[in-house]
């Protein structure tokens, strides 16, 4: 169930730019700190574009978009801050505002090898993503800090065009250390790749996009920040010091755009613009 919520009824904004109230289907407990939420939407979103979600009475924030079956939306959420441990409290039926999708999203072509390197809760849209890549070889290096961590490991491991290759911290699960290391290790092995596809935290990230860089290897990253509008008026999430906003030219971006944002790796800004170093 879908319900139109529109601030004027003379608006010339099309209908799809103001929150659709929907109602929740199904919650999973997929990890410790993360559930899934799944929810019938009306329009179709590809691998690596987000959502704006409104709570009443808290502010809208932009999710990660884990799953569209072409009919239903899932959304994995980490309780991390306020508005996310209010969706944790939620329950089946209980209803939430969706704006989107939004932004940029991972390409790929039939046949290429890929590395897929997401970390904390990244490994929704790469799931997603392997799922409609069949004619692709995907080494999907998913990396947490414990087993209990390794956000969809089991849905990813059954996946037939994918070679699983988990590490944690702790060892608990795969290779004990980082997926970095480990997707490096293949490449020192000989193994080529024809794209990397990175999503998690950005020092992650920055790391794989230097190494790709000095390999010469084509590289998606997905470098978020606050997007409040998700239209590119308010600005909140400009980079510097290329100014573009990435809730349009991003989140995706190639490696080659990621060279250029300055900030990338090094800070990024809260929800009133103040700068904050990572």
């Amino acid at each position: 169930m879908v319900t139109a919520v529109a601030s004027s009824p003379n608006s010339s904004t099309p209908l799809m730019d103001f929150p659709l109230v929907v109602k929740i289907k199904k919650i999973k407990q997929e990890t410790p700190q993360t559930k899934s939420f799944v929810f019938e939407y009306p329009k179709r979103a590809k691998p690596g574009q987000f959502v704006n979600i409104w709570l009443p009475g808290v502010n809208e924030r932009p999710m990660s978009i884990s799953f569209d079956d072409g009919k239903n939306y899932t959304l994995a959420i980490a309780a991390a801050g306020e508005s996310t441990r209010q969706m944790h409290a939620l329950r089946v039926e209980d209803k939430i505002g969706i704006r989107g999708p939004y932004g940029t999203h991972y390409q790929w072509k039939d046949g290429q090898r890929i590395a897929m390197l997401p970390g904390g809760y990244g490994a929704g849209p790469t799931y997603w993503m392997a799922t409609l890549a069949t004619k692709c070889k995907i080494d999907f290096f998913l990396g947490a800090r414990d087993k209990s961590l390794l956000l969809f490991a089991d849905k990813i491991k059954k996946l037939k065009n994918v070679r699983f290759l988990p590490s944690t911290n702790d060892g608990s699960a795969g290779v004990k250390g980082f997926n970095v290391e480990c997707w490096m290790q293949e490449m020192e092995r000989g193994v080529k790749y024809d794209s990397v596809i990175t999503i998690g935290p950005e020092l992650m990230m920055y790391a794989v996009s230097k190494q790709c860089a000095k390999r010469k290897v084509p590289c998606q990253l997905s470098i978020e920040r606050y997007m409040k509008c998700a239209f590119g008026i308010c600005g909140n999430c400009c980079v510097d010091d290329l100014g573009i906003t990435m809730c349009q030219q991003g989140p995706v971006v190639d490696n080659t755009l990621a060279g250029k944002i300055a900030e990338f790796g090094q800070y990024h800004r809260d929800d009133v613009g103040r700068k904050k170093e990572f």
